[in-house]
């Protein structure tokens, strides 16, 4: 090839544009070129992708700095929670040192104590849940959008568990108040009942000096009756006369007659210089008075002068039934002796009564059963 048709060359490829790309299909650059304008619109897209993710990423920051405003609004709030709960033990504390003062004086403090206490460990229990939701929260900072989508879940259930605590503490609050109200009633209460007991004590008093001074004219009108007995034995009739005019001139009752047969019989029995009497025994805040009564050996009985059909039966042995249970209760044994004294009753009547005495172990004595033996 010559040097001016190299020359030739040269000047085509450098002027005519047709001539020169003719040329570099020939040798394959064309292809090259087309390949490298595709090379430039694939990267052009690549950085409109790559802007588009920087602006994606921006708003996810923008994201994920409000989940830490709201995330530091919430642990706010929560201490807020535990210094009302603290104030709260403190209350709880006094409450209790005001049930341990009332402790032996009212069950019902105990009750809405045991309340309070399910309340309380409901609130510890909530407050379990709120701790395992903030761990949860921790563990799901180090993904992107599942992790905000997973605080997000978690601090929609964190605010329904903190709202519920909220009511639960309101509730704890009211359920104190109310215990405040029912132990400011307790004591007032307790104060009416003290006040109540002295003058209990006051009237019990009065019925014990009452109750001496019957025994004394009792026990002076036995001693009169038994030196009579031994004095005139023998004569029965004068001594049933004498019995008599004494009975109508002190005013003796059949009660008194059925006392004084009790006394005999047990004197009978091998235990002389008993007291039999009245009684009085108390049970669920009520005084029970007993007709026939001794503390050695251990005798309950009731005394009727007329008994006119089974209901006044039923009654006066529920009546006798009732004492025996109280003075079982307060004395720790069961009467040595259960009686039922009757001055009269139809006999029709007697018959049943006496099958109702003995299913319940209790000994019958009738009216004229005292007369036989004291001779009236």
């Amino acid at each position: 090839m010559t040097t001016d048709l190299k020359r030739e060359l040269l000047r085509l490829l450098d002027e005519d544009e047709e001539f020169r790309y003719a040329v570099a299909g020939r040798i394959g650059i064309l292809e090259i070129l087309k390949r490298l304008d595709r090379l430039e619109e694939g990267q052009n897209r690549l950085w409109e992708n790559q802007n588009k993710l920087w602006e994606s990423q921006n708003r996810l920051w923008e994201e994920v700095r409000s989940l830490r405003e709201g995330q530091n609004k919430l642990w706010e709030s929560q201490n807020k929670l535990w210094e009302g709960q603290n104030r709260l033990w403190e209350e709880v504390r006094s409450l209790r040192e005001g049930q341990n003062r009332l402790w032996e004086n009212q069950n019902k403090l105990w009750e809405n104590q045991n309340r309070l206490w399910e309340e309380v460990r409901s609130l510890r229990e909530g407050q379990n849940k709120l701790w395992e939701e903030v761990k949860s929260l921790r563990e799901g900072q180090n993904r992107l959008w599942e992790e905000v989508r997973s605080l997000r879940e978690g601090q929609n259930r964190l605010w329904e568990n903190q709202n519920k605590l909220w009511e639960n503490q309101n509730r704890l609050w009211e359920e104190v108040r109310s215990l405040r109200e029912g132990q400011n009633k307790l004591w007032e209460e307790v104060k009416s009942l003290r006040e109540e007991q002295n003058r209990l004590w006051e009237s019990q008093n009065k019925l014990w000096e009452n109750q001496n001074r019957l025994w004394e004219g009792q026990n002076r009108l036995w001693e009169e009756v038994r030196d009579l007995r031994r004095a005139y034995q023998t004569l029965s009739r004068k001594v049933s006369a004498g019995f008599a005019e004494l009975g109508s001139a002190l005013g003796v009752t059949y009660e008194m007659h059925a006392a004084a047969y009790i006394q005999v019989l047990l004197e009978e029995l091998g235990y002389p210089d008993v007291r039999v009497g009245r009684g009085w025994v108390v049970k669920n805040g009520q005084v029970l008075e007993i007709d026939v009564f001794c503390e050695e050996p251990l005798v309950v009985g009731e005394v009727t002068s007329r008994l006119r059909d089974e209901a006044e039966m039923d009654r006066e042995i529920a009546k006798l039934l009732e004492r025996v249970e109280a003075v079982s209760s307060k004395y720790g044994k069961k009467p040595f002796m259960t009686i039922l004294s009757v001055g009269v009753a139809p006999e029709k009547l007697v018959e049943k009564l006496r099958a109702e005495t003995e299913k319940n172990g209790i000994k019958l004595i009738l009216g004229r059963e005292i007369e036989e033996a004291l001779q009236i």
